[in-house]
């Protein structure tokens, strides 16, 4: 690719992206991915060691170079996912149960890409050069090479179901991000995440009326179902960082990324465990989302859960540990074997695959 100079360069180098990874489809080049600035919700600095001073609108009010390159690595990081989600869902376009899943995963994708442009036009018009640079690497990474900067954005979405549990799941954590973006002490941040999480409604929506509809279609079995949850939720539970993080205390400390229930929550941040506090919230959030999912399946024994959190993960403490789903822990020697009883196999796939062909898998839905 020739050298990022200005917005109009971008655009273009969006659509050799759009080319390369195939999406050349009418609904795509139809929809329009424009810049959506929802109005300030507030004009002062929410929190932090800033509280009460007017929210930045351009990095020239920023007073500190350490906080403008914070600032830029939190927008790159947004960016980043929504490129590869799109990257990791393409191929799902070929298979769709129905003309309502293929309209529903078409709007999906266009309003991850949309999302990536509006970081990427953030990153191109504030950041100088350094900022065209950062916005032509959200489009030469790849997640099908895994080259993206987080890990469930490298795992491979095979199938309908690992849709479904992907915008649970990891669309669910993408809320989180952007409701805890949406207090930025950097105004034009903070107001692109009002339209943002309106899109992203959507997409978690889709994922949970999508499993719904797989337990009651009766046909995929809640055993199999439940290894899918435990291959992504460890990514998510990831997605929110280090245990005590210093670069979370410093975001918060300069009032760029707030707590995701920062407005509603009167009592003092815990600054030494933003990501943890965050995490735990999510997780609460999910466990009801799974408790509602087991009321469609009749025995008990079968109900689905969310795997413990220390299980499977690749960040925080608990990284490359060795606990079960239940969080009991398990001998280094004995745990490869086991991941191999609670992970989807290579024989599952092919049995979903064998399924997925034969659309009775999941309940009817019809395009309104």
């Amino acid at each position: 690719m020739r050298k990022v100079n200005n917005w109009d360069d971008w655009i273009d180098f969006f659509g050799v992206w759009q080319q390369n990874i195939g999406l050349e489809r009418k609904e795509v080049k139809d929809f329009d991915f424009g810049i959506l600035f929802g109005k300030p919700e507030e004009k002062e600095i929410e929190f932090g060691h800033y509280k009460g001073q007017n929210k930045w609108k351009t990095l020239m009010h920023i007073p500190d170079q350490r906080i403008r390159d914070s600032l830029l690595n939190l927008i790159v990081y947004q960016g980043d996912t929504e490129f590869a989600s799109v990257e990791q869902q393409r191929n799902l376009l070929q298979n769709a149960p129905s003309d309502y899943d293929l309209q529903s995963i078409l709007r999906v994708m266009c309003e991850e890409m949309r999302h990536g442009w509006q970081m990427s036009y953030l990153l191109c018009e504030h950041f100088g050069d350094e900022g065209k640079r950062e916005a032509q690497k959200l489009l030469e990474r790849n997640a099908l090479e895994g080259q993206r900067l987080l890990g469930s954005f490298n795992e491979a979405v095979n199938n309908w179901l690992d849709f479904f549990t992907y915008t649970q799941f990891i669309d669910r954590d993408g809320k989180f991000q952007l409701q805890m973006l949406s207090t930025s002490s950097f105004e034009p941040l903070a107001r692109s995440m009002g339209p943002m999480l309106k899109e992203e409604s959507y997409h978690l929506g889709t994922g949970n009326n999508g499993l719904l509809r797989i337990i009651k279609a009766g046909v995929i079995q809640p055993e199999l179902m439940q290894k899918f949850f435990n291959k992504w939720v460890p990514t998510a539970f990831d997605l929110f960082g280090t245990d005590g993080s210093s670069s979370a205390h410093w975001a918060y400390v300069w009032g760029l990324k707030g707590r995701f229930d920062e407005r509603e929550n009167p009592t003092e941040a815990d600054q030494g465990a933003l990501n943890e506090t965050s995490r735990g919230l999510y997780r609460d959030e999910v466990v009801r989302l799974v408790e509602r999912l087991n009321r469609y399946i009749d025995d008990r024994d079968r109900w689905l859960k969310i795997p413990d959190m220390k299980f499977n993960r690749n960040i925080g403490d608990y990284a490359h540990q060795h606990f079960s789903i239940d969080g009991e822990e398990i001998s280094a020697d004995r745990y490869p074997a086991y991941l191999e009883t609670v992970l989807p196999s290579d024989e599952e796939y092919k049995t979903l695959a064998d399924l997925q062909k034969e659309n009775i898998w999941i309940e009817p839905r019809k395009v309104a």
